[in-house]
């Protein structure tokens, strides 16, 4: 393989990585924003909200 294109693989390698990184972080953002956005509306709606909620059966 020559210089040239060893350089191109290393950057493209490179970007990728970025690339995924940054995917990485926005899904982890949009997830966090994702639940806070949800307990919002949960508490205008007077619904519980969490892990631990126990619904009644109907």
């Amino acid at each position: 393989m020559s210089a040239y294109t060893q350089i191109a693989v290393t950057t493209r390698e490179r970007f990728m990585q970025m690339a995924q990184d940054e995917m990485a972080a926005f899904e982890k953002r949009e997830a966090e924003f994702m639940k806070k956005d949800r307990a919002e509306r949960a508490n205008q709606l007077h619904l519980p909200f969490g892990d631990n909620v126990q619904w009644a059966a109907a």
